[in-house]
């Protein structure tokens, strides 16, 4: 498989990005050696090699849930820029 001029094109406009005639050639060609170098990688021969997700083992490293206190509201709003009534005071934000 090769990736053609138009190919670039294609991808660039869909990104849309402007891209020179010589940039244009440049990722042309170091797209078509990308693919050569994974279809170098697809000749090899792996039916002996085991499927694996992680090249090492991993462990779970979650804690279980556990139920604690929490805070109160003084504290929490201790170093806030702004509160009011209990709460965070944001800016308003304009959706225009």
């Amino acid at each position: 498989m090769t990736i053609s001029r138009e190919n670039v094109e294609y991808v660039a406009a869909l990104a849309r990005l402007e891209l020179t005639e010589p940039e244009i050639q440049e990722y042309t060609e170091q797209l078509n050696s990308i693919l050569d170098y994974a279809a170098m990688l697809e000749r090899l021969d792996t039916a002996d090699v085991v499927p694996t997700a992680h090249a090492v083992p991993l462990h779970n490293v979650m804690r279980e849930d556990q139920v604690s206190a929490s805070i109160n509201h003084e504290k929490a709003l201790k170093n806030a820029p702004d509160g009011e009534e209990g709460f965070f005071r944001v800016p308003r934000i304009s959706l225009t």
